[in-house]
């Protein structure tokens, strides 16, 4: 448009000695404009790749999402273990790991233990409760260094592993905290990875969502990840076997708003997974 225009008022100017631009004076002014005008869009453009809205919150997402009441912290430990030491891991496990619940000395709880039954195989997982938050668990770690029993298992234990991985975990504060609950029952850990930015998000749908998912008490525990993986979000479920998770699960779509928030929160996942767990011999989570 700035072309076209200058070309116009220029057409027919001729030099004179007052100056007066001649057309190619005009048209080199006119690409320099053009161009100018060109660039300035383009630096317009490339800027606005990186400018985003700040959230005028101040507050860390895992306050506003987390339980006030209480400073419990969660572990989450998955453990792969060799095929043939499946067994052994178990009794060793069942061994030692109640006793460090039962004594008070430490400021743990262990929430569950299971073995993964659909999913990853020869798996065990243990969600660990440290009530008072991190000085918890630094002072729980501290004293089982000192425990030769705990140290012992853990020499054992690492000889039957592939591998091993943990996450500490905050609760959100829209579910029940997970409590010692009779048998016999399937738990089921539905783990999801979240773009990052989005669990602000995914709260604020799920705080109505679970109100579908509690009629039949099969919500055990809500948790978001703090260190290990981030923005990991894993939800705990238990039924009594897979017929009664199906019927559960499709009886919540007739809730009015169910497929509302399943509408809008699976755009805020990068990666979903699903384990069928069992119970071991002395989870508290039966």
């Amino acid at each position: 448009m700035a072309t076209r225009v200058l070309h116009s008022v220029g057409s027919g100017m001729k030099q004179t000695k007052n100056g007066v631009w001649t057309n190619g004076q005009v048209s080199l002014i006119a690409r320099n404009l053009s161009a100018s005008t060109n660039k300035n869009s383009e630096d317009s453009w490339f800027k606005s790749l990186f400018v985003r809205k700040v959230d005028p919150r101040k507050d860390p997402h895992s306050h506003l999402l987390a339980k006030k009441e209480e400073s419990n912290l969660y572990k989450i430990q998955f453990h792969n273990v060799k095929p043939e030491c499946l067994d052994a891991y178990n009794k060793l496990c069942d061994d030692v790991l109640p006793s460090i619940t039962a004594d008070s000395h430490y400021p743990c709880d262990l929430v569950g233990t299971w073995n993964t039954w659909y999913g990853e195989q020869d798996q065990a997982v243990h969600l660990w409760r440290y009530r008072g938050g991190y000085p918890a668990l630094t002072e729980c770690m501290n004293k089982l260094r000192q425990n030769k029993e705990f140290m012992e298992y853990r020499k054992e234990r690492g000889k039957m592993l592939l591998s091993r991985k943990n996450q500490l975990l905050l609760e959100f504060s829209f579910w029940n905290e997970p409590v010692p609950r009779p048998g016999a029952n399937i738990y089921e850990l539905r783990s999801y990875q979240l773009r990052p930015g989005t669990m602000i998000e995914w709260g604020n749908y799920w705080a109505r969502a679970i109100e579908f998912r509690q009629q039949d008490q099969e919500a055990v525990g809500g948790f978001f990840s703090q260190i290990g993986s981030l923005y990991m979000v894993h939800h705990l479920w238990a039924y009594k076997d897979l017929q009664s998770r199906e019927d559960t699960r499709n009886a919540a779509w007739q809730h009015d708003g169910w497929d509302e928030v399943v509408y809008y929160t699976v755009p805020l996942i990068q990666h979903m997974e699903s384990r069928i767990m069992i119970p071991m011999k002395t989870s508290l989570l039966k």
